[in-house]
């Protein structure tokens, strides 16, 4: 049983169903699903649907973070990919797919490139992590306002609206995406060395860079994933309300995705990092927010009620929080919890 009480996801599952359990005590027919029009719907559907931008922005911001990197920019790039897709599609002449897939390409190639943008200045020149990203973080927003001239834009292209709105075998076809993501992340990191560098970077550079490891690319690589995230988490807000909103498309969402990769049990010193962890993370704050509004908490006690249950979660992942408080978790001494993480590296 202690065992997995000190299971780095124990506690965030246990959050989670927490919070769903409280929903059922206000609605009893929280937990059901039916099927209508073909569409599989329900409360738990609408949170994963709503939460997959959250969930795909969080996978990216997990692997920065792991490299001791933090990127505040991402909310202003999904404001940037949603302009880009949704002005490339409206200005483009045309019917069927061709104006998808321009949409698609030149916002992914260019929140790519400016998550890279970020990671040259990280990597190469030396800017520091919050630095760097701060700057794009307050440009980005700028010149996504800059396209859509600073005016809601609103689309008309039912093509477009499949990407954040359509469904696919009954489900929402952004949990789709999400998972696909999610499902490259975890094969790409864990069954490659590449997750192992990112964990060596995070955890000593200098002793990466001794042992043969390009840290600098290895960097740069995890700052245009994220970019990458931030692109897809845009076109699929984009795309579900069919419009770009420069200036409050994304607002927050860096914040949000911060607190997921912190909830799923990544350390924000780097190093060992827990994608699974990232996205039950992710979904606490989609169920946490859901809640809210469901049970008549008024929404201006949002932060504040996120901000509560964060700081919960992180004191009952606190081996010494749980010791003090329930009487058990071993609080290992400096060499041992050393030694420990030189082992895992290796």
């Amino acid at each position: 049983m202690k065992a997995i009480i000190k299971s780095r996801l124990f506690w965030p599952i246990l959050v989670l169903m927490l919070i769903l359990l409280i929903n059922l005590f206000f609605d009893s027919s929280f937990f059901s699903m039916e099927i209508r029009n073909g569409r599989l719907t329900g409360s738990l559907i609408d949170i994963l649907n709503r939460g997959a931008p959250l969930i795909l922005i969080s996978i990216g911001m997990t692997l920065v973070i792991a490299t001791k990197g933090i990127d505040l920019s991402v909310g202003s790039v999904i404001a940037m990919s949603g302009a880009i897709g949704a002005m490339t599609v409206a200005s483009a002449d045309g019917t069927g797919l061709g104006p998808l897939l321009m949409a698609i390409g030149l916002s992914l190639l260019i929140c790519t490139f400016v998550g890279g943008w970020n990671g040259l200045l990280v990597s190469r020149v030396g800017v520091q992590p919050i630095v760097a990203t701060l700057i794009l973080m307050v440009a980005g927003r700028g010149v996504a306002q800059l396209i859509t001239g600073g005016q809601i834009t609103t689309v008309y292209y039912d093509p477009y609206s499949f990407i954040g709105g359509g469904y696919l075998l009954a489900l929402p076809f952004s949990i789709f995406i999400a998972a696909f993501v999610f499902l490259i992340a975890v094969l790409l990191t864990r069954k490659t060395a590449l997750g192992l560098f990112i964990e060596s970077v995070g955890s000593n550079p200098d002793a990466s860079r001794l042992a043969g490891i390009n840290s600098k690319n290895i960097m740069l690589m995890v700052y245009m994933f994220s970019g990458f995230c931030a692109g897809v988490g845009g076109l699929i807000l984009s795309s579900n309300v069919m419009s770009a909103d420069g200036n409050n498309a994304g607002l927050w969402f860096e914040l949000d995705a911060i607190l997921a990769v912190v909830i799923g049990g990544t350390s924000l010193m780097g190093g060992r990092f827990y994608l699974t962890g990232t996205v039950i993370g992710a979904l606490i704050i989609q169920s946490l927010t859901t809640t809210i509004y469901s049970i008549g908490i008024p929404a201006e006690t949002n932060l504040v009620v996120k901000a509560l249950v964060v700081l919960i979660v992180c004191l009952l992942q606190s081996p010494e929080f749980r010791r003090k408080v329930f009487g058990f978790g071993k609080v290992k001494g400096a060499g041992e919890q050393k030694g420990k993480e030189g082992a895992t590296l290796l």
